[in-house]
């Protein structure tokens, strides 16, 4: 029970880390929730097709195919993440607006919902399929005493820290949240980069560059409740490579990049239809 338990909750609880800061990013989007929902629902059912032909998939390219798979889920995540957020950049103000006048009912056709189904979807694939596999190694290998309940435990677990992150989002003041929030979804996907530099490097495909820029395992290891947390959150890593740096230092610099153009374009098409209707006709 307790191996199953650990497993399950571990693995759920980065897919609803991923998830609580989504549907706090999302605030106020009109059925954001179906969005989400629907992601889940993709996500469970990926997940499962993947555990099918996890084998097929694992000798698949000479044997990196699972590396290269979960690089590849990695970097969609990514995209999705880095296009929430350049979209935010140039309708953060508007969309607090929008939200103090008319609630929690934004309608904003141009919001991309999409990127919400995609990268819920995206967290529920990943983390699941390996749930489903290593509970599979356990069945297989005998441990079968107990197995069931310690899912269910581990389900709740990280479902409630989840839920709990989510709430201490939302208690952060409106005219601040979306910055915040905003820097937390940049440093999700600079982590969520600099893992799939990893798969890569395994795969054989990148160089390491260094091997092991640090060793921070004594001070706070990947494997416990923190580090996981972490390790989703702002991409904590206790021994990383070169290249995982890179990545990290590369995603977050071109990210932050994109929404300082964005948003000053913003800004200024902003001024220039303000300035045209306080003229004079």
């Amino acid at each position: 029970m307790l191996g199953s338990a650990i497993i399950v909750f571990r693995e759920t609880l980065e897919a609803a880390l991923i998830i609580a800061i989504v549907m706090g990013a999302s605030r106020g989007v009109a059925a954001r929730g179906r969005w989400v929902a629907g992601g889940v629902l993709l996500g469970i059912v990926g997940a499962l097709v993947v555990a099918v032909f996890a084998g097929a998939i694992s000798e698949s390219v000479q044997g990196r195919g699972q590396e290269l798979f979960n690089a590849g889920v990695l970097l969609a995540a990514v995209a999705m993440l880095a296009w929430h957020n350049v979209w935010m950049s140039s309708h953060a103000r508007k969309h607090v607006d929008e939200m103090r006048h008319l609630g929690h009912d934004v309608k904003e056709g141009a919001k991309p919902l999409s990127a919400i189904l995609a990268v819920t979807a995206i967290a529920v694939l990943r983390e699941g399929s390996e749930t489903v596999l290593f509970l599979y190694g356990l069945f297989a290998s005998g441990g079968r005493a107990g197995l069931g309940t310690g899912a269910v435990v581990g389900l709740a677990g990280g479902a409630a820290v989840g839920v709990l992150l989510y709430f201490g989002l939302l208690r952060i003041p409106l005219r601040h949240f979306f910055t915040v929030t905003g820097a937390i979804v940049l440093l999700l996907a600079s982590g969520l980069a600099s893992s799939a530099a990893g798969f890569l490097n395994q795969a054989g495909l990148l160089p390491a560059l260094v091997d092991q820029v640090w060793n921070s395992s004594r001070l706070l290891n990947e494997s416990s409740l923190a580090g996981r947390m972490l390790h989703v959150l702002i991409g904590y890593s206790d021994r990383p490579t070169g290249i995982q740096i890179v990545f990290y230092v590369v995603t977050l610099v071109t990210i932050l990049a994109l929404m300082r153009i964005v948003g000053a374009r913003a800004q200024r098409s902003a001024r220039a239809v303000a300035a045209k209707a306080g003229s004079p006709a």
